[in-house]
């Protein structure tokens, strides 16, 4: 009887072996790995095949946040529904998505991200790249809400809002790492809060209209 040949190690295997083994070993030890030659060689890897897919630790934790933002939108572009969505609802819809993304590594990130002073120091670099997606995604929702009007456009504040609605994700995330509400529902009562707080404010609003009929009256004096 023939047996079948050995299933070949793709890059994309070993990408992910390197993923999964980070992850992997911040649980178990609560650390990052000692080096790069010894985590390698715990994945029985030569030190030289890390470097064909990350440069470092911190390109490591880049790739996981990344891949967790680009699960989200999977999963978001995957309903129907969504389509169909105000950008209010498209926010939403969002931050609830990554929330369930994020509790599938919630021990990791914890681990990671649990300390205050940590956070602040390792987040802004280790989401980076995740951040520049989101960005991305972002300027979608916001051009779609000014399209409809959800979203008022406003002189020097209308450029501002994708990184208005980035801090609102960081903020999110920090509240759900503190969260140890049953389900996380004080977490989700947070997303819907703040959320409409912030469009509310970058709708149209009773200083618009006042400002767009004073407008009127100036042109047509």
């Amino acid at each position: 009887m023939e047996t079948a040949p050995a299933k070949k190690t793709t890059k994309k295997d070993q990408r992910k072996l390197i993923l999964e083994g980070f992850k992997n070993h911040v649980l178990e030890h609560g650390t990052e790995p000692a080096s790069i030659f010894k985590f390698a060689q715990s994945l029985k890897l030569k030190e030289a095949d890390f470097y064909t897919y990350f440069t470092s630790f911190k390109s490591i934790k880049s790739a996981i946040w990344t891949a967790i933002f680009e699960d989200t939108l999977a999963d978001l572009h995957s309903q129907e529904v969504f389509a169909g969505y105000s950008a209010r609802e498209k926010f939403l819809g969002f931050l609830f998505t990554w929330i369930e993304e994020l509790k599938k590594s919630r021990s990791y990130l914890l681990v990671l991200y649990g300390d205050k002073g940590r956070a602040f120091r390792e987040l802004p670099t280790d989401t980076k790249e995740f951040k520049k997606a989101f960005l991305e995604f972002s300027e979608e929702i916001l051009a779609e809400g000014k399209e409809s009007e959800e979203i008022a456009s406003r002189p020097y504040v209308t450029e501002k809002y994708g990184e208005a609605l980035w801090l609102q994700v960081m903020f999110v995330f920090g509240f759900w790492v503190d969260d140890k509400s049953p389900r996380f529902e004080k977490t989700d009562a947070a997303v819907e809060k703040s959320v409409n707080l912030a469009f509310d404010l970058m709708g149209k609003s009773a200083l618009d209209t006042f400002l767009d009929f004073a407008k009127f009256l100036y042109q047509n004096k």
